[in-house]
């Protein structure tokens, strides 16, 4: 770990990491993905991509950023933003320049909700208590150079789209690393009025030894209900965690299931 982060500038194959520390390749991979979780390659491309982060706007061009971090083009630097973080090097620096964001505050079945919308899809969905200002805040600093404006009238007809009509496509932007996204993904899987388990979903993702890491990411989810969260509880029955409160997830399961024969 030590050898990559000295060198990363230079992008080693992993034949060369594997000697300096005198291993052949096969067993040095198996190794460090053993002991680190991911393997040496996914590393090196965590650590190059913290450095093109840090530089970013520091750099006049993605030529010159590439050449910060030892990449051999603008396309490995594009390639390794949206792999990774899901969005483009552009779009991570300027934090939603020239995007314009519609919010809204609605009644639900579930409570009141904010609904945030733009012309790529639904952005953000959080249901409200007594947090209307913190919600609202972490909306602008999430997407700091957008243009953020409460309009309920231009959001109004989503809350019939999002709660009342399960078999209408609805466009979303996500906002989240790669691995977040695969989970996302996988939770629109889970039927309509059913449940899974945190266990099942990394399992589903194709990493049965995820569980903790999948919990994180459903946590991490800011489209409520659209993206289905709530149907995740613990194997051996538990309620389990819920960003928007136990409650209000026994709520949404109970109305699910009762829906089913609608």
């Amino acid at each position: 770990m030590e050898f990559i982060v000295a060198n990363y500038k230079k992008q080693p194959k992993i034949e060369e990491i594997a000697n300096h520390v005198n291993l052949n390749e096969y067993y040095f991979q198996k190794l460090f993905k053993d002991w680190a979780g991911v393997s040496p390659k996914k590393f090196l491309q965590y650590i190059t991509l913290n450095e093109l982060k840090n530089n970013i706007n520091k750099t006049k061009s993605i030529q010159e950023l590439s050449e910060t971090v030892g990449l051999s083009s603008q396309s490995r630097v594009y390639d390794l933003f949206v792999r990774i973080e899901s969005v483009t090097p552009n779009e991570y620096k300027t934090k939603g320049l020239g995007i314009r964001i519609d919010y809204g505050l609605h009644n639900s079945p579930f409570g009141l909700c904010l609904i945030a919308n733009t012309k790529k899809g639904i952005c953000a969905i959080e249901f409200i208590d007594d947090n209307e200002d913190e919600v609202i805040n972490q909306l602008k600093k999430k997407w700091l150079n957008a243009s953020i404006h409460r309009n309920d009238k231009e959001t109004s007809h989503l809350v019939n789209l999002i709660f009342r009509n399960k078999n209408r496509p609805i466009k979303a932007l996500l906002f989240g690393t790669q691995f977040q996204v695969k989970v996302w993904e996988a939770l629109l899987k889970i039927p309509f009025g059913q449940l899974s388990s945190y266990s099942e979903m990394a399992e589903l993702i194709d990493n049965p030894k995820a569980s903790r890491a999948v919990g994180s990411a459903i946590g991490n989810n800011n489209l409520a209900y659209l993206i289905p969260c709530h149907r995740v509880i613990r194997r051996l029955g538990g309620l389990g965690g819920y960003k928007w409160g136990q409650g209000r997830k026994l709520s949404i399961i109970g109305w699910e299931s009762s829906k089913i024969d609608d």
